[in-house]
Parts: C-alpha cells; sequence; structure tokens
C-alpha cells in the first residue's frame, strides 16, 4: 500500500505545482487569501475520505480551466486523459449567452449530474469549502448561492456520503444565518 501511495505522488505534487502556478495572482473572493488556498483545502477533503490520486489531482485542478488561461487540452497534456476527464466534469459547462444565472446554473447543475460518483465527490468538498467561505466572508450574495447550492446537493447524492452530509450540514448552518 505504501508503495502504491508514493508511486501517485508526483501526480499530486505536479498538479499541486500547475494549479499553484496558474492561481498565482489570484484571492478569494470574500477572504482575499491565495486562490491556491482553496484548492488545497478541496484536495485535501477528498483525500481525507480517501479519494484517489486522480481525485486529488482533480480537485487540485478543479477551477484551472474555468479562471485561469489552462485548457483542458492543457490538463491533458500535463496528467493525462483521466485527470483532464475529471476536470471537464468539474468545469463548468454553461455560457453567458446561455441566458440569465438562473439558467446557466441549471445547464452546469445537469453537467454535474451526469458526472461519475468520484468526481461528485470532488464537488462536495468545493461546496463545503466555497459555502463555508460565502457563509463567513460573504455577503447578501450567501442567499442567493445557498439556495443555487441546495439544487446542486440534489443531484450529487452519489458522491461520498460524509461529504454529503458535511455539505448539507453547512448549507444549513448558511440558511440559518442569511435565511433564518
Amino acid at each position: 500500500m505504501l508503495s502504491q501511495d508514493l508511486a501517485a505522488l508526483p501526480l499530486v505534487l505536479d498538479a499541486c505545482a500547475f494549479a499553484t502556478r496558474m492561481h498565482a495572482n489570484q484571492q478569494r473572493k470574500y477572504t482575499g487569501e491565495p486562490y491556491v488556498l482553496h484548492c488545497l483545502e478541496v484536495a485535501r477533503t477528498v483525500a481525507e475520505v480517501g479519494g484517489t490520486p486522480t481525485m486529488i489531482a482533480a480537485a487540485l485542478l478543479h477551477d484551472v480551466v474555468e479562471d485561469t488561461a489552462a485548457s483542458i487540452e492543457d490538463v491533458r497534456a500535463a496528467f493525462g486523459d483521466d485527470v483532464a476527464q475529471g476536470v471537464a466534469w468539474l468545469t463548468d459547462v454553461s455560457r453567458p449567452e446561455d441566458g440569465n444565472r438562473a439558467i446557466r446554473k441549471a445547464i452546469d447543475r445537469a453537467h454535474l449530474a451526469q458526472a461519475p460518483a468520484a468526481m461528485k465527490t470532488v464537488k462536495l468538498a468545493d461546496v463545503i469549502s466555497n459555502t463555508r467561505s460565502i457563509v463567513e466572508h460573504g455577503d447578501g450574495f450567501a442567499r442567493v448561492y445557498l439556495r443555487e447550492i441546495s439544487s446542486l446537493l440534489e443531484v450529487l447524492t452519489e458522491g461520498d456520503p460524509a461529504l454529503l452530509r458535511l455539505a448539507q450540514a453547512e448549507v444549513e448552518r448558511g440558511e440559518a444565518k442569511w435565511l433564518g
């Protein structure tokens, strides 16, 4: 088991380095922290529930296509098909021209509904991190966000059960604070 874990280490370290480079000048919207700390938190959460190296790498890279100049092709060239497919599942597919925010979120939710359970687990870790940040540091946007995430959780039920319960608890805590 240990040798298997060590064999996967270069993938995870390379993904961490790539995410750090790509998010280098970005900060979290509500906290001002370096953006990559969010990626590390999501990856740590996935690792804590026994995520595979591919899941951990996808967690580290989950926002690089959406929020940086990196493309899925860049991810594929650096990390292979499995990680690139994972990142593709975690990347929003809607575009501004698709309609208003509600329509775009419905498109992205339908996309995630088709994702494999492993990537739903990664998305749950992302939801937990984002929800904590927005509930704690956000403003009135938390009200909109919490409604969207409640709907999203309905399509993530195939993800890790412990993370699903934790995500639901974070949303409930946020609703008590912001929608109470």
